[in-house]
C-alpha cells in the first residue's frame, strides 16, 4: 500500500480540484446540476482514482486506477471548454487548462514509469510521480 500524500500527481490533482471548485463558484444558477456538478465530479475524480490506486495490492491495479485518472481529465478537459465557449470562465480557463496539462503529463509519466515497472517485474522506479 502507497501513502497518496506523498505523490506530486496526487498533489497537482487536489490544486486542480481546489482551483475548479472556487472558479466553478461564479458559474451561473441553472448550471448547478448540470455543468458545475459534472466538472467538479470529473475533476475530483481524478486524485480520488489516485488514491483509491494507491490502496490496492498490485501494480496493476493501480496502474488501471491511474488509468481511469487520465479519462477524468480528458473529461474536465472537455468541460473546460465547454465553459469557456460559453463564457462562465474567461481567462481562468487558460490557467485551469495549463495546470491540467500538466498534470496529465505528469500522469502520463508515472503511468509509463508503472508499465515498465510491471513489465520488468522490478520495483516501482519513483515514488514522487
Amino acid at each position: 500500500m502507497r501513502d497518496f500524500k506523498k505523490l506530486d500527481i496526487w498533489h497537482e490533482a487536489h490544486q486542480l480540484v481546489l482551483k475548479v471548485y472556487k472558479e466553478t463558484h461564479n458559474f451561473p444558477k441553472e448550471e448547478v446540476y448540470g455543468l458545475t456538478s459534472q466538472l467538479r465530479r470529473s475533476v475530483v475524480s481524478i486524485p480520488n482514482n489516485i488514491a483509491e490506486g494507491c490502496g490496492r495490492n498490485s501494480k496493476k491495479e493501480f496502474y488501471n486506477f491511474l488509468n481511469i485518472s487520465m479519462g477524468s481529465s480528458s473529461e474536465v478537459e472537455y468541460s473546460l471548454l465547454l465553459a469557456h465557449d460559453l463564457n462562465y470562465l474567461q481567462n481562468d480557463y487558460f490557467e485551469l487548462n495549463r495546470l491540467l496539462i500538466k498534470l496529465r503529463k505528469m500522469l502520463n509519466i508515472f503511468m509509463q514509469q508503472i508499465q515498465q515497472d510491471i513489465a520488468t517485474g522490478g520495483k516501482l522506479l519513483s515514488a514522487k510521480g
